[in-house]
């Protein structure tokens, strides 16, 4: 597996990605409703990839796009807790999902940017991921929700960890 820098030419691939994680990976804690919604919330005008402001990976094997990641340095104003940096987004295409893509991913974003001075990240983290980031390091800070098209609901963790 290698990763590399995100260009716009992965963009439709990003978008596949995240629509088929959250249909598969996101099923088992929300109901049919919450994925609906939650799927329908992604766009490809969502993934700032050439933004000055934000750091995008993607994990390949074979040429194939297996997983995207992507993390700002400055994290924007809508976390409780006092955090420098944020990881905007990931996800691991269902294919490829438990065979350490994620954590290696996850890996990279983190390296990334601790030259950058930033000391912790937070996240917003969906049910079924909160496991994942606290296997590696990332507390609980308290529970958000997301809402999408007629008020539906999406609730998620926000969480925080100390980078060393």
């Amino acid at each position: 597996m290698q990763f590399r820098e995100a260009t716009q030419a992965d963009v439709d691939r990003f978008f596949e990605i995240t629509r088929a994680a959250i249909e598969t990976l996101g099923a088992e804690p929300y109901d049919d409703r919450q994925v609906s919604a939650w799927k329908s919330g992604v766009d490809p005008a969502l993934y700032p990839i050439e933004g000055s402001d934000t750091h995008s990976l993607v994990a390949e094997t074979d040429g194939h796009v297996i997983g995207l990641g992507w993390m700002k340095p400055e994290a924007d104003g809508y976390f409780t807790s006092d955090i420098d940096g944020e990881i905007t987004g990931m996800y691991v295409h269902p294919s490829a999902a438990g065979k350490g893509v994620g954590t290696q991913l996850l890996d990279e974003l983190e390296q990334s940017v601790q030259d950058a001075s930033v000391d912790s990240l937070g996240l917003w983290a969906s049910l079924n991921a909160v496991p994942f980031y606290k296997k590696h390091g990332y507390e609980t800070v308290t529970e958000q929700t997301l809402e999408y098209d007629k008020g539906i609901e999406v609730p998620v963790e926000e969480m925080k960890k100390r980078l060393d």
